[in-house]
């Protein structure tokens, strides 16, 4: 008998050599667009904050998000936190997302619209969704930290506006121009 169903090439474990595999990983998630926030939480010496593209939903009940961190004083800082706020961030926002995404750029200054929440973390105002989030999990994955979050509470912000991804290094938003039928 035959089978109605031929299968594809064969991927290998392993198609290139480690600094080769490396590059064409960076590649890859090049063309991947991904959706855009800023992680802020309470660290040792004020608040921190970052900007990640890495944020995934993971489950509707309980409502859970996970995201990697790496790098950088943020990062170390946050992968230390016990609670974050995950701010998803639209085009509105770019200016803000800039500054959380630039090392050493000032960061919760009087132009970012922010105050400090009861339980101690940093909300950004003008966020148009902020997931305050318990870290349940944090696994260290070569030189990041993939995070799972339990959403505590959601605060849903104003202006939705345009959202925001990040494609091949860049910016961009979303809007019916780049709508697909």
């Amino acid at each position: 008998m035959t089978s109605a169903h031929t299968p594809g090439p064969r991927v290998p474990h392993r198609t290139a050599a480690p600094d080769e595999t490396a590059a064409l990983f960076k590649d890859a998630f090049r063309t991947h667009p991904a959706g855009v926030a800023v992680i802020t939480a309470a660290g040792a010496d004020g608040p921190i904050g970052l900007t990640a593209s890495s944020v995934a939903s993971v489950s509707v009940d309980p409502p859970a998000l996970a995201f990697s961190v790496s790098g950088g004083h943020a990062a170390s800082q946050l992968a230390q936190a016990e609670t974050a706020i995950v701010h998803l961030m639209g085009a509105d926002q770019l200016e803000l997302v800039r500054a959380f995404a630039t090392s050493g750029a000032p960061r919760f200054t009087d132009d970012h619209d922010w105050s400090v929440l009861e339980s101690g973390e940093p909300l950004l105002h003008d966020a148009p969704w902020a997931l305050r989030c318990e870290l349940l999990h944090k696994v260290p994955v070569g030189g990041s930290v993939l995070m799972a979050a339990e959403v505590l509470g959601i605060r849903p912000g104003g202006d939705h506006g345009s959202p925001l991804v990040y494609h091949d290094r860049t910016f961009h938003a979303l809007g019916e121009h780049s709508r697909v039928a």
